[in-house]
């Protein structure tokens, strides 16, 4: 099935909450990223207000003990976990790594994260080992293009892949013209392969898991601009702790984020927005597919 995702198909994503709730009833979520060279990264993904205001209960960032003074600024209502680092890296260690990942409903991973043996090591770990879902981006998804993606097809995790076109020719191993002439044909043919849903951003947004496939079109020049697609990492991150990680709810992630952007746009213009823009319309835009 191939549907263009309209407004109304998404109500069910954003309902509205009973009086009694409390933050559990959310998500407890996860970003885990950074590294010295990219901090700015995670700061932003996080800035977690991507997170809290597409709805998740509880943020937990996720970075390297080095680069904790420099992101404590940024830092609210969101909580935070330190790895310890070498040169401003994450270590594995097996036992931080479950400790780091208690209670969580679902993990972002990669954003700002740099390349290293250690993040392979990491995210060879939570694959082989944890069964939630797990949102790879970035830097997540430059490790994964380092491994056997045969892993995908083994893990009980959830995976959700969100790559660029450059990212998913890495990934694919699909030439990029290939890429750009044949999008939706390879990935459905990807997403069907290793038992994935891909995101695959563009112009116009395609989401599969290879049965059931969305185009998302929306979105804007504006949106052009460093941290974009880490904010998207952080809406959807948001958004599925406290819904099921399934096409729809992914989909509906890049709507989201692609109607904010739109709205931050005509509030200002497409040369001067900034990413943290398109997070100041969120809450507008949650208000507009409710009606």
């Amino acid at each position: 099935m191939l549907k263009i995702l309209e407004k109304e198909d998404i109500k069910c994503i954003f309902p509205k909450r009973d009086k009694n709730s409390h933050k559990g009833d959310f998500g407890y979520v996860g970003i885990m990223g950074g590294c010295i060279e990219y901090s700015g990264a995670v700061k932003l993904a996080n800035l977690s207000s991507s997170s809290l205001v597409s709805g998740a209960g509880v943020v937990r960032l996720i970075i390297p003990k080095e680069i904790a003074v420099s992101v404590m600024p940024y830092l609210l209502e969101q909580t935070l976990f330190l790895i310890d680092s070498k040169n401003g890296h994450m270590l594995f260690d097996k036992n931080i790594i479950d400790k780091s990942l208690e209670k969580l409903k679902v993990l972002a991973i990669g954003m700002g994260w740099g390349e290293s043996i250690d993040n392979e090591n990491i995210l060879r770990y939570i694959l082989e080992t944890k069964d939630i879902p797990i949102i790879i981006d970035a830097d997540g998804l430059n490790t994964l293009a380092k491994m056997d993606k045969s892993i995908l097809n083994k893990t009980n995790c959830k995976v959700i892949l969100t790559p660029h076109l450059k990212e998913f020719e890495r990934i694919s191993g699909y030439s990029l013209e290939n890429i750009k002439n044949n999008k939706e044909k390879l990935a459905i043919e990807f997403a069907k392969k290793y038992n994935v849903i891909l995101l695959l951003k563009g112009h116009e947004t395609i989401v599969t898991d290879g049965k059931e496939t969305y185009i998302v079109k929306r979105g804007c020049s504006g949106m052009a601009t460093a941290g974009s697609g880490d904010v998207l990492s952080g809406i959807l991150v948001g958004i599925l702790g406290y819904n099921e990680p399934n096409v729809l709810s992914v989909a509906s992630g890049a709507y989201l984020g692609g109607l904010a952007g739109e709205l931050a746009e005509k509030n200002l213009n497409d040369i001067s927005m900034r990413a943290s823009d398109t997070i100041s319309k969120i809450p507008e835009a949650i208000n507009e597919i409710r009606k």
